[in-house]
């Protein structure tokens, strides 16, 4: 992948920690670390249900450890910290559900900013790390409808907790560099180097979550469980969940390096062609899983509030990462069915999670 500067040699023996390791990101970062031969630590909650990518791909036995503990433990993750001495963080442990999160605001807010002030707050206390990606949300932005899509300059909001949660945790990282990481010039200092990293709707398989709709799709083709949709006209930036997670390794290989203007925050996001409506996802994948699916005229009324239209401009990293977008809304939802495909015929998900991570490699090189 020389187009996109990922370097699988800069992993290799590379002691990485991954906050969230059981989440559906965290899995497949932490799959892609290990194939490039790095040490993965993981810091997270048990894997939420039966039914999990965790457990699919049997990720305790394929990472060098695991705790299994609630980020808000500062005590848990410093001794974590202090022993597997991580010069690379992903920090990606969060309560991630837009709903769940008007259910317990309080939860949403203690997982997300206070989480990140204790992950922080070790980072600065221990001396080994070095690279830091602190991964948030394109929901941390103010509602725009900017045809080119937010960038990153653009104003935070947050009209729910979630959102409002992880404009919290943009802001609060930015505090933390200024006041300890740069010199009172205004320098970068030595390490550790802090960015924030900004992404669209994640899709791909291993996902079932509750409330989004990819998992909401797949529970109705294999389990018939009812399926509904609450707002099939909201605009969201589709992508495969390979393409932040490939924005993320190349943005803390960066930060590792020292490269200039590197620590700040970035959006990675999809081609325009890939922000589309709810329904037209819909028509996609149903007709991806020989599902007959009646689509509402309009946005359900009892719904809470979600923001419309959602849009990401990524010219940055495209430009100064190297990274871009490699599948498209179709490849992306049809890598997605075939892996569900795969795991509910009993294949080997561990091997077939490797081989969509090859795939999607040889992808990007045949667009270099």
């Amino acid at each position: 992948m020389e187009d996109m500067e990922l370097d699988p040699d800069f992993w290799k023996g590379r002691s990485v920690l991954v906050t969230g390791h059981t989440g559906f990101k965290g899995v497949w970062l932490s799959i892609w670390l290990t194939m490039n031969g790095a040490k993965v630590a993981g810091f997270a909650l048990a894997p939420e249900g039966e039914e999990n990518l965790h457990d699919k791909v049997s990720l305790s036995d394929k990472i060098d450890s695991s705790v299994i503990a609630n980020i808000s433990d500062v005590d848990a993750l410093r001794n974590l910290v202090t022993k597997a001495q991580p010069e690379v963080i992903f920090h990606m442990a969060a309560q991630a559900l837009v709903r769940k999160s008007y259910d317990d605001p309080m939860l949403t807010f203690q997982t997300n900013v206070m989480g990140t002030v204790n992950l922080l707050e070790v980072v600065r206390q221990v001396g080994c790390v070095k690279s830091v990606v602190i991964v948030t949300s394109d929901k941390c932005y103010e509602e725009s409808s900017r045809a080119g899509g937010v960038v990153e300059s653009d104003i935070l909001g947050g009209h729910d907790p979630y959102s409002a949660s992880k404009a919290c945790v943009e802001i609060l990282t930015a505090s933390w560099r200024k006041s300890w990481f740069m010199s009172p010039e205004g320098d970068q200092l030595e390490s550790p180097r802090v960015a924030t990293a900004r992404a669209g709707n994640v899709i791909g398989g291993g996902d079932w979550a509750v409330d989004r709709l990819v998992p909401d799709m797949i529970r109705a083709k294999y389990s018939g469980e009812k399926f509904s949709i609450r707002y099939p006209d909201a605009v969201r930036p589709w992508q495969h969940v390979l393409e932040p997670v490939a924005g993320y390794m190349i943005l803390a290989q960066k930060l590792f390096e020292n490269k200039t203007g590197v620590d700040e925050a970035w959006n990675f996001g999809p081609d325009d062609n890939s922000c589309q409506p709810v329904r037209k996802v819909v028509e996609i994948m149903a007709n991806q899983l020989g599902l007959t699916i009646e689509l509402p005229t309009r946005n359900s009324v009892d719904a809470p509030h979600e923001t419309h239209l959602l849009k990401l401009n990524s010219a940055k990293a495209r430009s100064r990462l190297g990274w871009h977008p490699v599948l498209s809304l179709e490849e992306a939802l049809d890598q997605t069915c075939n892996w569900y495909d795969a795991c509910y015929r009993g294949q080997d998900m561990h091997d077939v999670s490797c081989e969509q991570i090859l795939a999607y490699q040889r992808a990007a090189i045949d667009q270099a």
